[in-house]
Order: C-alpha cells, then sequence, then structure tokens
C-alpha cells in the first residue's frame, strides 16, 4: 500500500526543491519532517508542504494508519512550465528572464518489518 502527493505549478526552480527532497528520500516520515522543518533552504517550505499532504492522503486511505509506521520510498522533482519575462539589457536589447516552475511527488509506503 502506498501513498502519493503531487505539488504541481511550484514558483520555486527544480534544480533548488532537488536539493532538499533527496535530503528526504528513504527517511521516515518523522525524521523527514524534521530535516525539511529546519532547513534554511527556500524550498523546504513547498516540500513540507507535499510531505504533509502525503500524509494526510494515507492517513484518510486506510483508518488505522500512523504516520509513524510511513517512510518515502520515492521523491523527485520534475521540471514544470517555465514563465519567459523580457527585461531591457544593454545597447537596447532585450534580455530574457525565465521563471521556472516545478512539480514536487512523493510517495510514502508502510515500514516492512521483518
Amino acid at each position: 500500500m502506498f501513498s502519493k502527493a503531487v505539488s504541481k505549478h511550484q514558483r520555486i526552480a527544480p534544480r533548488k526543491a532537488r536539493l532538499v527532497v533527496d535530503l528526504i528520500r528513504g527517511k521516515k516520515v518523522e525524521d523527514a519532517r524534521a530535516i525539511v522543518r529546519f532547513s534554511t533552504r527556500s524550498a523546504s517550505e513547498t516540500v513540507e508542504k507535499a510531505l504533509n499532504s502525503a500524509v494526510a492522503n494515507a492517513e484518510h486511505k486506510e483508518d488505522h494508519l500512523k504516520a509513524e509506521s510511513l517512510y518515502v520510498s520515492e521523491a523527485y522533482v520534475d521540471e514544470g512550465p517555465t514563465l519567459k519575462r523580457i527585461r531591457a539589457g544593454a545597447k537596447g536589447m532585450a534580455n530574457r528572464i525565465n521563471k521556472r516552475t516545478c512539480h514536487i511527488t512523493i510517495v510514502l509506503d508502510k515500514i516492512k518489518e521483518a
């Protein structure tokens, strides 16, 4: 049984979000929440919302499931659409500014007991 949450069109560069997502991949949910909460990266707030959404989805799917029995089995960031803006440049030219977006996906699974 797995639970998934996708946070689409987030206004942060995928490269920055991947730095936070790489920290929580494979960790228990409680450890991942602590890592994200105390991270100083700008994407940590967005990743925390996606993680909390995945936990809520898992608890809603199965009634007696607790967050302590889950871990982050998959976590990845895909590139979303880029907003292209123009800014005045030197010698009357125009410079392009790319405002990048990303899609954050977090998949939770039960901890396997031996």
